[in-house]
């Protein structure tokens, strides 16, 4: 399978200025979560720009699918086509006076014929959350908001790849979370996904891939881990390491061995740490139940919840949030969902999980990854 997106030999400079990208190489798997990490300055958002050719390389080659980008007309809007820009400042992508105007305006620009960008928009526009939001202002909603009318202006031209500069910038970190989400969400549906950030420990919980940049250069591509455990490569890039992984390498200097796998996050530190000083939970443990929304009734997740004595219910991704709010089911969670249940779990907790599509499967997987690193059965049903 052809990489998603190569850089080969890649060189660039903005006019009177240094080379802001000094002979780059790498490639990106199809349907990854990559995250360029890097100071300010590094290099992240100019190699974004080359994804779908915003900018042009000086020297090198930029390839998408495996065909190198060709720069005229016709090529350009193809590309784009297969390769969505999400800015870091909405504000920059968001310019027409309705949010479905906003949204139409790629579909419209390819000649679509008008009931198909209207079946383009209305799905872009359910798949963010905004559904009703079609005849509102953009500049009048929130940043959240904003941020999910530019992403719904990107789908509705139904690209493979995405692509985000700095996706949680300016965000409060619910929302910051909800749109982190978001892009799991659509990662679940095939697409790869390419984010900018600078934010060490969104990188570290978030990616399959961390790419590390510093001055127009690659120091380092690989796991989190092992991008994130290599002090001498985080001085170089003037960053720290992500707090979670801050604490466990501090431990294990103080021949404190709590596991050889660096904790992903908050969840499996907490779960280590008990096992380490020896207060294991060994009661009873809770089950987690799922609900597919696309096919759930309100009153049989009503019923559910009821029988099954379920103690927290959380809502993963847009067509389960709004399944919940039309069905008026109270959510104790909407983002960090899984996690969050795994630790109900084990404090002998049962929690539903409603949610669609391809994060049935990513709920599975990731109940059996921690119940096969952490030694503990937690059951999952489907209701």
């Amino acid at each position: 399978m052809d990489p998603a997106i190569q850089f080969v030999d890649v060189r660039y400079a903005y006019p009177g200025g240094p080379l802001s990208l000094t002979g780059v190489s790498f490639s990106l798997a199809q349907g990854s979560k990559v995250a360029l990490v890097g100071p300010n300055g590094a290099g992240k958002t100019t190699l974004l720009l080359m994804c779908n050719g915003i900018l042009r390389p000086d020297e090198g080659e930029v390839r998408v699918l495996g065909k190198p980008l060709a720069y005229d007309r016709s090529s350009l809007r193809e590309i784009r086509k297969k390769v969505g820009f999400v800015f870091q400042n909405s504000e920059n992508q968001i310019f027409a006076p309705t949010v479905y105007q906003d949204v139409a305006f790629g579909p419209v620009n390819l000649g679509l014929p008008q009931d198909q960008v209207q079946r383009a928009v209305r799905h872009a526009i359910f798949s963010v959350g905004l559904s009703g939001y079609e005849k509102r202002p953009p500049h009048h909603l929130s940043g959240g908001e904003k941020k999910r009318v530019a992403i719904a202006g990107v789908l509705a031209m139904d690209p493979e790849i995405l692509v985000f500069d700095e996706p949680t910038s300016s965000l409060d970190p619910a929302t910051a979370a909800e749109i982190m989400d978001l892009l799991d969400e659509l990662n679940a549906q095939g697409r790869t996904i390419i984010i900018s950030t600078h934010d060490v420990q969104l990188a570290y919980s978030w990616a399959d891939e961390v790419v590390l940049l510093s001055a127009g250069s690659v120091l380092h591509q690989g796991s989190p881990e092992s991008v994130f455990t290599n002090y001498p490569l985080m001085d170089r890039a003037r960053l720290t390491i992500p707090p979670i992984l801050e604490l466990f390498l501090m431990l294990q200097e103080r021949n404190i061995s709590i596991s050889k796998t660096p904790p992903a996050g908050v969840l499996e530190m907490t779960h280590l740490l008990e096992q380490a000083i020896g207060c294991r939970r060994t009661g009873k443990i809770g089950q987690i139940f799922v609900a597919d929304a696309d096919q759930a009734t309100g009153d049989d997740t009503r019923e559910h919840i009821s029988r099954h004595a379920i103690s927290r219910v959380g809502a993963m991704g847009t067509v389960a949030k709004i399944f919940a709010e039309r069905e008026l089911i109270p959510l104790d969670f909407t983002y960090g969902v899984i996690d969050k249940a795994l630790l109900r779990a084990v404090l002998g907790e049962h929690t539903l999980i409603i949610t669609s599509g391809g994060m049935i499967g990513r709920v599975s997987r990731r109940v059996d990854e921690f119940s096969r690193e952490h030694g503990v059965t937690i059951t999952i049903s489907l209701v």
